[in-house]
């Protein structure tokens, strides 16, 4: 695990409960360390702090992405601004959690996304119809144009690529993709913008009062 936080105290806290968890850590005080860093130790999952000095949480993760790297990213940060935590998985990022927080929250939190990221590293390549889904990579492509998606869009596309022809209940895409405080329409949302984006014909389906499913 990478965790970079230009907090000298909360990387030393962090690194301690986290190291008594299991994990293995590997610390950064800015995001320029931590790119360095992940080329070296090939974290399994990656903790990045907003605030930083000289190259951000943000900046950083957009450079991850940028190069391809799948790994599973989640945001601290002490802004709760829907707009900051919308920016945040514009940006990559697979989970965002707000300071202060409860340490088993954040624990649980990384084990849920390296869970989700070890299902996704046996079947790495998704497909149905002429829509493919690169789950490493997070690249999309629908007859062969690719789709650029965001963190959020991507976990959704994967969910439905993984059982398609089967109804995906918005209760589901709430439990395994967004946190409790997500709003209940969020994942109608969503597929919206997910359907306008891979065009037409219209691949994602409404079930009214059931939920969603693939289907061509």
């Amino acid at each position: 695990m990478l965790v970079a936080d230009d907090d000298s105290s909360l990387r030393r806290m962090l690194d301690r409960t986290l190291e008594a968890e299991g994990f293995e850590v590997a610390l950064a005080a800015d995001g320029g360390a931590a790119l360095a860093l992940a080329e070296r130790t090939a974290p399994d999952v990656i903790v990045l702090d907003v605030a930083m000095p000289g190259v951000d949480g943000l900046a950083a993760c957009r450079r991850f992405r940028a190069k391809g790297l799948g790994t599973p990213i989640l945001m601290l940060t002490a802004r709760d601004a829907v707009a900051d935590r919308v920016t945040g998985l514009q940006a990559g990022a697979d989970d965002y959690l707000v300071k202060p927080f409860a340490v088993p929250e954040l624990i649980a939190r990384l084990r849920a996304l390296m869970r989700r990221h070890g299902d996704s590293a046996s079947q790495p390549l998704l497909s149905y119809a002429d829509l493919t889904l690169d789950v490493d990579a997070r690249r999309a492509t629908r007859g062969g144009r690719p789709i650029a998606l965001t963190g959020r869009e991507t976990a959704l596309l994967e969910l439905l690529l993984r059982e398609p022809a089967r109804t995906i209940t918005r209760e589901r895409a709430l439990d395994e993709i967004w946190d409790d405080a997500a709003e209940s329409n969020v994942v109608d949302r969503y597929v919206t913008r997910l359907r306008r984006k891979l065009g037409p014909p219209p691949l994602i389906r409404t079930l009214r009062g059931a939920g969603f499913e693939l289907r061509a």
